[in-house]
């Protein structure tokens, strides 16, 4: 197996964390550069000027924490990544980046829920599995 281009989609969880550092074994494996996704929450469009401008905002600035350990982990390991945000739902998202992005692999955290509780509670993985063009891994971690 080749990897060129990984995905791995971060919500900052333990387990998209737990993810995150898996991806760095691939890389200094096989070389390749990771794409991190993060998915914010949507912007309410009803809201008027200045409202609007500062939902974007502190929505941004929210996922920019929320991504900095993330940026951390990689520089500090000099690991080729790029980070993408969207205003999107994930699950349908993250197969659409891979597809245009021509990924390898999708590296996702994952709760280790059954196939009956992700199916009943939509999980973001069980999207994924569903509409992903390429591979998935799934770094499972279990609750405590």
């Amino acid at each position: 197996m080749e990897l060129q281009k990984i995905i791995v989609p971060v919500d900052g969880s333990e387990h998209a964390m737990n993810a995150a550092r898996y991806s760095i074994n691939l890389v200094k494996k096989f070389d390749c550069e990771v794409l991190l996704i993060h998915c914010h929450k949507t912007f309410p469009s009803y809201l008027g000027e200045p409202y609007f401008q500062k939902v974007v905002d502190k929505t941004l600035r929210e996922a920019n924490k929320l991504l900095e350990p993330y940026r951390e982990l990689f520089t500090q390991t000099k690991i080729r990544f790029q980070i993408l945000l969207f205003e999107e739902p994930a699950g349908k998202v993250i197969p659409e980046i891979a597809k245009n992005e021509k990924a390898d692999l999708i590296l996702i955290g994952s709760r280790g829920k059954t196939d009956l509780e992700g199916l009943v509670i939509g999980s973001v993985t069980h999207q994924v599995l569903h509409l992903a063009p390429c591979q998935i891994g799934r770094a499972a971690c279990r609750e405590r």
